[in-house]
């Protein structure tokens, strides 16, 4: 039986259009403007974005992962080298990231490859979480099947006791990866279900060329 979804579930579509003689040259500068926007307009995790991957096979997977550190060089977010994202990246590192700013009707979806950032950039990085962010990625066998949350907690408990006389080491199975993108896209909501997109894809010559989709 298929469920019909309520009337009253509609989304406002009108904003101003997207004029494409106010898109930054660098789609980097671009998204620094979108992101800076969603992060005065206090969205929840404005950071969240969604992780795409697939395996060797083609099997899909995504998840929301926050970004943390962003440059020319990339989008970059950590993970357990075990967990499924990661395997899926060693064997095909081709992935997309979505962010979904709907309340601003917009969205951002990137294209790339992924790669794992030098273990002394991921140290820098674990050094500045708090202490029980550390000890929870020491914690977790992250995407192994475990019988209860008991298994976790007990681990969780271990791991203070094995580290409670000092700093807690950066993990060798933890860090993170970055996204070197191939394509960004900027969405904007319109009326009518007409779209603007707007698509960066970088050229041989190293820059940016952008592209006008339709909706």
């Amino acid at each position: 039986m298929s469920m019909k979804i309520p009337e009253e579930i509609k989304q406002d579509f009108s904003r101003e259009p997207l004029d494409p003689k106010s898109l930054l040259p660098d789609p980097f500068d671009q998204f620094e403007a979108w992101f800076g926007q969603a992060c005065a307009e206090n969205l929840p995790a404005p950071n969240a974005m969604c992780l795409a991957t697939a395996s060797a096979d083609g099997s899909p997977t995504v998840r929301t992962v926050l970004l943390k550190v962003y440059d020319r060089d990339g989008f970059v977010f950590f993970t357990n080298y075990g967990s499924r994202k990661a395997h899926q990246i060693a064997e095909n590192p081709r992935v997309s990231l979505l962010f979904s700013w709907f309340s601003m009707g917009r969205q951002v979806t990137i294209t790339g490859i992924a790669q794992r950032i030098p273990t002394a950039a991921s140290l820098r990085y674990f050094l500045s979480r708090s202490r029980g962010s550390q000890l929870g990625a020491w914690a977790s066998d992250q995407s192994s099947v475990i019988s209860s949350r008991t298994v976790l907690e007990t681990t969780l408990a271990r791991m203070k006791q094995k580290f409670s006389a000092g700093d807690v080491p950066l993990p060798d199975f933890w860090g993170g990866f970055r996204v070197t993108p191939e394509t960004i896209e900027f969405w904007q909501s319109q009326p009518d279900r007409l779209h603007d997109r707007f698509m960066y894809v970088r050229n041989d010559a190293d820059g940016w060329t952008i592209e006008q989709l339709a909706p």
